[in-house]
């Protein structure tokens, strides 16, 4: 006790000399400053005002940010970090004043802001002082280092009234709230035994002497606290157990107790099947949430409350942004514990943290209500949640009707008026107004298209209130918000009025429902005629026939004039289309007629419609990624604008002619190669890689290096064209299937300069549903979508930007085929709060003088155009052109004019179906005729 009550005076010395201290200190500080600066130049001087000045500036920019915007957290921890570094003592304990009542703070600031006030803490007002503030901190997060330092710093008030009972009931409360933690918990019960051991020491009887019976009584009342604190622990499943086992044999005098020793070897195996949990939180990267679920799900299959309890705070301590574990852990404790101040305590932490999150605030108004919470404290919640900044209109409309719920079910409406229900209408048109001015100005939408908060409104007053006059007027006002052509709309008012009004008023709504409806008026002629049948005369039956045949003759009138534009439209699509592919072949044969020469010989090419292309063609998978048919078309310019073969047989390439050469050796072996499909048994086996280089040399090498990294390579087939040219996609067998599965994370791994796509090798017309990879195109709050740009931004420089607002889990340049950037990227935070910041700190920004825009990633629904019926388009297809048997050949050395020698080679067919060449390729004719495919024969009926 002795070293207890030194230690404590000390501290209450060191307490009360601060002010002292700090003063020769800052006289030292200027004394020292005054040397250096006359012993320095004047830059360093200079240097000093203008870090000062910017340092100033920065503060006072801060300070007006959060005044526009004062859930910025991040600024909030800036204007801190600066304050205190500038050792601005008032405006930084103002700047914590006001981020704690916005936010939870975490561990950190606490203990930063806990020591500065037990620095500056002078008298026992101050002691007060500080004390509020510990209660503060240990209402945010359960941490053990708060609790210890909160223990510590009451011994130093031992020596008040009362002192001693005060730090017991601090330890006590500190062992309630983290004497479970596995890891920490120890330090707490170890500086509360040495403490009451501290105690024993000072009632000890001196050496030598007797004790009286009181001082008997008093030392072995001592000494059962100390045995009861051993007890408890060794109770406990905690780290270092056998330590304590051994510390409580040393000092015990008594043997240990077989109920005691029973406990300790209970909680040593529940210790065991802890300790994989805690060595996984030990060892994994934050966030860590995968690891504490786990922790979660195994603590509560045990149900023991106080444990899962701890463990749902220790992951909120390290994860207090995630809206998800917030949600998990108040639903635990509004439907297992229920205990008000704990249940409330942590509804207010997680609104707090997440204010973005609408779900949060909805649990947190029931919470309040279901404990009987007062009314203004209600209200008063209420209204912060409108002020938290939510990021889709809808958001609010949902706030709102939580809010005008439970202000409903405080209506006696057994009484026809009443304080409670001209609250309820008062703030249902108040929330009508706020979505109409407030909401819709922010968002340019009300979030509420279908007066979903009005029709309630108009429900309540009909069946609660029996009020229908009001009732039909809101109604009114929420057919003219545009709902009127809903055929859905005006059915439900003729349910109300079914229900609660009057047959005059049902048919009055039907009748106008079958003039206004543009969705469904089939649907409500036909409620109308019910009505008719069942309650109305003659002449309202005639009515109702007459409007209705009127009503419906005019909709088939406008369908029928709907699609006759729709197929104009699409005719001249189809038309514009073929204008298109006309222009495209001109261009092409306008451009192959400057690059031929009289007296060039063309070079000599493969028949395009034999039965290689056939096999080429069945080995594409049929499903391509987009722009496959673009590549395709490149690649067939490529081939076509090849530079023709000399008089002489040499050629004159723009590369080397050694590597050409090597080329055209390496395309005539692949000539010769016999083609191979594709076996589909090996789908499970085998991916598909396009999108690669037509100029890549040897493909297999080059591919087998990149796919041996993911498992053994049986085979890698790339596909080449009939003159043996590469094409640009290649399938790629692994051994077993799990090779396969690792090969696709190489999906957009840079080949070359261009991104190689790999997907899996699935026949869509055996597998219809199968999907690919897609990138998402729902709402994403955690996510950024930036635009403009500039194409020489890396990943990188955007990463290095981006990181200031927040942790960066990835991001993603978006290129082109060809690998080129387009000026876009997604950027992923690790939460919604720092992507909303970052929304905030980064649209409008100049880079490299491009102004970006950056906005949540909400891609807009894609609208695809009607596919042309199969028949329609096979019609439309040019059929290709027949050669003879040596395809596309000219003679040696051409004398006649390219145009009239293309007229006097064209084929004509025999009636046998065999190609005969023109008297100017006869030399040809001896040779073998080519082969004809089915799609030969059907063409060669068609046209007898």
């Amino acid at each position: 006790m002795a070293a207890a009550a030194a230690g404590a005076e000390e501290e209450a010395a060191a307490a009360t000399t601060t002010t002292a201290e700090e003063e020769r200190r800052r006289e030292g500080a200027r004394e020292s400053e005054g040397e250096c600066g006359d012993e320095g130049d004047s830059d360093s001087s200079a240097d000093g005002e203008d870090e000062e000045k910017e340092n100033e500036a920065e503060i006072q920019r801060l300070e007006e940010q959060l005044s526009i915007n004062a859930f910025d957290y991040n600024c909030h921890l800036d204007l801190i970090k600066l304050l205190r570094q500038e050792g601005e003592l008032v405006k930084l304990r103002r700047a914590r004043q006001k981020m704690s009542e916005l936010f939870p703070l975490t561990e950190e600031i606490w203990l930063d802001w806990l020591k500065d006030e037990i620095r500056m803490a002078s008298e026992s007002t101050d002691r007060e002082k500080v004390y509020e503030l510990f209660e503060r901190a240990v209402k945010d997060y359960i941490c053990p280092e708060i609790w210890l330092e909160y223990a510590q710093y009451s011994i130093g008030g031992i020596g008040q009234e009362g002192g001693i009972e005060k730090v017991r009931s601090i330890f006590e409360r500190a062992l309630t709230a983290v004497g479970l933690h596995v890891t920490k918990g120890t330090a707490i019960w170890e500086a509360y035994r040495e403490f009451e051991n501290a105690i024993l020491e000072t009632v000890q009887p001196a050496a030598g002497s007797i004790p009286s019976p009181e001082q008997q009584q008093t030392l072995c009342a001592q000494l059962e606290k100390i045995h009861t604190l051993f007890r408890r622990q060794l109770g406990l499943p905690l780290l270092d157990m056998e330590a304590t086992y051994a510390e409580y044999e040393e000092w015990s005098e008594d043997p240990i107790p077989e109920a005691v020793i029973k406990n300790y070897k209970k909680a040593l195996q529940q210790m065991e099947k802890s300790k994989p949990y805690e060595e996984a939180l030990l060892v994994a990267e934050t966030p860590k949430l995968a690891e504490y679920q786990a922790y979660i799900d195994f603590e509560m299959k045990a149900g023991d409350p106080a444990r899962i309890q701890l463990i749902y705070e220790r992951a909120l301590a390290e994860n207090c942004l995630v809206p998800d574990l917030w949600a998990r852990y108040n639903q635990y404790l509004d439907r297992q514990l229920k205990v008000k101040e704990l249940v409330l305590s942590a509804h207010d932490r997680a609104v707090r943290n997440c204010p973005w999150t609408v779900g949060l605030w909805n649990r947190y108004l029931l919470a309040m209500e279901r404990h009987r919470v007062d009314h203004q404290i209600v209200s008063e919640n209420f209204e912060k949640a409108l002020n938290a900044g939510f990021i889709q209109a809808t958001d609010y409309v949902e706030i709102w009707q939580a809010y005008l719920d439970y202000l409903r079910r405080r209506v006696d409406f057994t009484q026809d008026s009443s304080k409670e229900l001209e609250e309820l209408r008062s703030a249902f048109a108040r929330a009508v107004d706020y979505l109409k001015q407030e909401v819709e100005e922010r968002f340019s939408e009300s979030g509420d298209p279908s007066c979903t908060i009005m029709q309630n409104w108009a429900r309540i007053e009909a069946r609660l209130c029996n009020n229908m006059q009001k009732a039909r007027e809101l109604w009114d006002s929420i057919m003219t918000k545009g709902n009127a052509k809903y055929a859905n709309m005006w059915l439900e008012y003729y349910n109300l009025e079914r229900a609660h009004g009057d047959t005059q008023h049902c048919r009055k709504a039907l009748h106008r429902a079958v003039q206004c409806t543009s969705d469904y008026p089939e649907h409500v002629c036909e409620v109308l005629l019910s009505l008719e049948r069942i309650e109305g005369t003659l002449e309202d039956w005639d009515a109702a026939v007459q409007k209705t045949e009127n009503r419906l003759a005019r909709v088939n009138e406008q369908r029928v004039k709907a699609a006759e534009k729709e197929a104009a439209l699409v005719k001249q699509e189809e038309e514009k289309a073929e204008q298109r592919k006309q222009a495209r072949a001109e261009k092409k044969a306008s451009k192959k007629a400057k690059k031929m020469k009289p007296g060039d010989k063309r070079k000599v090419e493969d028949d395009d419609d034999g039965e290689w292309g056939q096999e080429e063609e069945a080995e594409q998978p049929s499903k391509r990624h987009k722009g496959d048919g673009d590549s395709t078309r490149a690649e067939e310019e490529v081939e076509d604008m090849e530079v023709e073969t000399g008089l002489f047989g040499r050629s004159t390439p723009m590369r080397p002619a050694a590597s050409s050469k090597q080329k055209e050796k390496a395309a005539a072996s692949r000539k010769d190669t016999p083609r191979v499909l594709h076996d589909s048994a090996k789908d499970n086996v085998t991916v598909f890689v396009s999108n690669l280089s037509y100029s890549m040399a040897d493909p297999e090498v080059k591919l087998k290096e990149l796919f041996e990294s993911c498992g053994e390579v049986v085979e890698i087939r790339p596909i080449f064209s009939n003159r043996g040219t590469f094409r640009g996609y290649c399938y790629v067998e692994f051994v077993d299937e799990k090779s396969a599965l690792q090969a696709l994370g190489l999906d957009r791994r840079i080949v070359e300069g261009r991104p190689m796509f790999v997907s899996p090798c699935v026949d869509k017309n055996k597998n219809p549903d199968f999907k690919v990879f897609r990138y998402s195109t729902a709402l994403e709050k955690h996510k950024l979508f930036i635009s403009g740009l500039p194409f020489s931004c890396t990943k990188e420089e955007l990463e290095e930007m981006c990181k200031a607002h927040g942790n960066v889990k990835d991001i993603r340049l978006v290129t082109n085929r060809a690998g080129k950037p387009k000026g876009l990227a997604y950027v992923e935070y690790e939460n919604e709060a720092q992507a909303s910041q970052a929304v905030l700190k980064m649209d409008g920004l100049t880079i490299k003088e491009n102004v970006i825009k950056v906005a949540i990633s909400n891609p807009p629904l894609r609208k695809f155009p009607d596919k042309p019926e199969a028949g329609r388009a096979s019609q439309s297809m040019v059929p290709r052109q027949i050669y003879g048997a040596r395809g596309k050949g000219r003679t040696q050395l051409s004398m006649v004019p390219r145009a009239l020698q293309r007229q006097s080679n064209l084929v004509t067919k025999a009636e046998n179906g065999m190609v005969q060449n023109s008297p100017a390729t006869s030399s040809a004719a001896t040779e073998e005729p080519k082969k004809m495919s089915n799609a030969d024969f059907a063409r060669m009926l068609l046209e007898k």
